[in-house]
């Protein structure tokens, strides 16, 4: 990137346009690595995924209330997932894949855009367990997928369980153990804007949860100064630091990748009401808790 402090992707916008910016910041940074990228246009034209994406949204949305975990949010944090693993390569982390000796920094990119955009399709078995059932949903398509990237058949089922490791792992139970997974966890928790929120309201699920989305307008995922990523997060309303603490903080402090990574939460000094609560406010020294800062 020509400015390595620009955001990566930008969230909050309308659905039609989540789509093309998402693909588009995915194809982007998966440019220096073809195979990756042949994964991800591989996965985004398989219609099996597109199935379990429309279902894992169906139940999660209009069944039990909750926000979007359907395509959109796949792509959103499949994008989050390339600009985390980059960051982390450019400071110096050697992924999982290329430490165990599976494959290279390449193959590193096609395990993280895989099992990022793959991690929820097990909702639409029940959102109970649904990360033991992404994992068996996920297989067919991996087998497909990584039989076309892979001729040996050794490397194609090492990548895959570290593939299957980042599936099962992402929502922290049990906590992930390798850096791929902890960057699907930490770009799970990115994927927090009023974006997701604004469908679960309207289907009338009103809680801290959906209203907490909707007082988030942005995630912004760039190069930090002292530590590697920052993650900063731009809040309409003070009641999105619920969201931040409950969802983000926690994939970040419980992933591998906790040393590399700090989270600013900044609410609209715009808000005349608001910016009186909270200001600005950054994880503090790998504590689970938030700091003011002038």
């Amino acid at each position: 990137m020509s400015d390595q402090r620009e955001r990566i992707i930008h969230i909050a916008s309308p659905k039609s346009r989540l789509y093309v910016e998402a693909d588009q910041s995915i194809r982007k940074g998966l440019e220096p690595y073809p195979k990756a990228l042949a994964a991800y246009e591989m996965l985004s034209k398989d219609p099996e995924a597109r199935g379990h994406w429309d279902m894992a949204n169906y139940i999660t949305m209009h069944k039990l209330g909750y926000n979007d975990h359907g395509r959109v949010h796949a792509l959103l944090t499949g994008a989050a997932s390339v600009a985390i693993l980059q960051l982390l390569v450019d400071a110096g982390v050697r992924p999982d894949t290329v430490e165990s000796g599976v494959g290279d920094l390449e193959d590193a990119f096609v395990v993280v855009i895989l099992s990022t955009m793959l991690h929820d399709i097990g909702n639409q078995v029940h959102r109970e367990h649904h990360e033991a059932f992404g994992v068996t949903l996920a297989l067919p398509i991996l087998n497909r997928i990584l039989g076309e990237l892979y001729p040996k058949p050794e490397q194609r089922i090492e990548l895959r369980a570290l593939m299957l490791h980042s599936i099962y792992s992402h929502d922290l139970h049990p906590e992930p153990l390798t850096i791929e997974a902890g960057v699907t966890a930490v770009a799970d928790g990115t994927d927090i804007t009023k974006g997701r929120g604004r469908k679960a309201f309207s289907l009338g699920s009103i809680d801290i949860h959906s209203i907490s989305a909707l007082a988030v307008d942005e995630v912004i995922i760039m190069r930090g100064d002292a530590i590697p990523i920052e993650i900063r997060v731009r809040m309409n309303n003070a009641a999105g630091i619920f969201q931040v603490e409950e969802t983000l903080t926690k994939k970040v402090l419980r992933s591998p990748i906790r040393d590399y990574v700090t989270v600013v939460a900044t609410s609209d000094t715009n808000n005349d009401h608001d910016h009186r609560i909270i200001q600005r406010v950054r994880l503090h020294d790998r504590e689970d808790r938030f700091v003011l800062e002038e």
